[in-house]
């Protein structure tokens, strides 16, 4: 799964760490989210979508249908 969290946490002049520390969990799993290596569950990518001030979960994640 694609995600643009990295740039939308960029824009917003977030670190990995404050992000992580606003959706309770470690600076790693950010690393693994914007690296492609693990994917959100779905409250999770819900909070991330909220903290990085976006509307929708598909604005941040890209969900590959062939899976």
């Amino acid at each position: 799964m694609e995600t643009k969290i990295r740039q939308f946490r960029q824009e917003m002049g977030l670190t990995q760490q404050e992000l992580a520390d606003s959706v309770g969990v470690t600076r790693q799993t950010v690393n693994a989210l914007e690296n492609a290596r693990y994917n959100p569950s779905l409250l999770l990518a819900y909070k991330i979508t909220k903290i990085l001030g976006k509307e929708y979960i598909e604005d941040v994640f890209s969900f590959d249908d062939e899976d």
